[in-house]
């Protein structure tokens, strides 16, 4: 068999529920006991590297924000990953996959939200400005709220799967906003220092714990995705079997008075 007929089986193996509980469950604690090393090693380096020059001690602020900041438009672009699976493939986990991602990424863009205006009020004198960044991200938070809401208001889960798989993708107009932002608007926000094509322009000795926590925050959003839908798998089970219990006592009554 071709690798790419195996990698094609291995993807439709996974749209079984059984078999992704089966292998997320062996999965999980390796991942989380890599989690908490990448955590335990990455602030490690935050907190025994020395102080910016300019900056001072408020730099490691940086160390929780951009890996934060990351994570919130990384976990967006797996909803919207998650979505077209929904509409195009009908991957039965795909919507799970999208429901259990939208409070994770909630958390990750508050926290970058809060982090920012920390990092932002002695570097820029003030804790917030409208500026393109700031303001996309904003937005970005609100979309996240936006998703959970819908998800939860919505009792057909057929119905609210498609509805929030389209805002999802007309939604993921923002995150190109997000990312270039500080390159097509004059802002406050300092343009990208690491992903460049040009190469990181950030010291060495600020790098290498940066990347370490967001490797350590990687991992984290993984980890507790899989948990999520793991939980939400088991949810969906319980809300069947308590329907056709309903269902079956229903029909008890009616069969006893024939």
């Amino acid at each position: 068999m071709s690798e790419p007929s195996l990698a094609i089986r291995k993807f439709t193996d996974l749209a079984n529920p059984t078999r992704f509980l089966a292998l997320s469950g062996s999965l999980l604690p390796w991942l989380a006991a890599a989690t908490a090393v990448a955590f335990a090693v990455g602030l490690y380096l935050s907190f025994t590297t020395v102080g910016d020059y300019q900056q001072g001690e408020t730099v490691r602020i940086m160390y929780i924000h951009v890996p934060a900041a990351w994570l919130a438009m990384m976990c967006y672009s797996v909803m919207a990953i998650s979505a077209l699976g929904t509409l195009v493939w009908r991957h039965p986990l795909a919507d799970v996959s999208a429901r259990t991602a939208a409070p994770i990424g909630a958390s990750f863009t508050f926290i970058a939200l809060v982090t920012g205006s920390l990092w932002g009020k002695p570097m820029w004198g003030t804790w917030w400005v409208w500026d393109a960044r700031l303001t996309s991200v904003f937005v970005l938070f609100l979309m996240y709220l936006g998703l959970i809401a819908l998800n939860r208001a919505m009792d057909d889960p057929t119905r609210a799967a498609k509805a929030s798989a389209i805002l999802i993708l007309v939604g993921f107009v923002n995150i190109p906003i997000i990312k270039f932002s500080v390159e097509w608007w004059n802002t406050l926000h300092q343009p990208a220092s690491v992903i460049r094509l040009d190469g990181p322009t950030i010291d060495p000795e600020f790098l290498r714990p940066l990347l370490v926590m967001a490797v350590a925050f990687t991992l984290l959003f993984f980890t507790l995705h899989i948990l999520a839908m793991r939980n939400e798998i088991l949810r969906r089970r319980i809300a069947t079997l308590r329907r056709l219990a309903a269902r079956n006592a229903g029909r008890e009554p009616m069969e006893g008075r024939r």
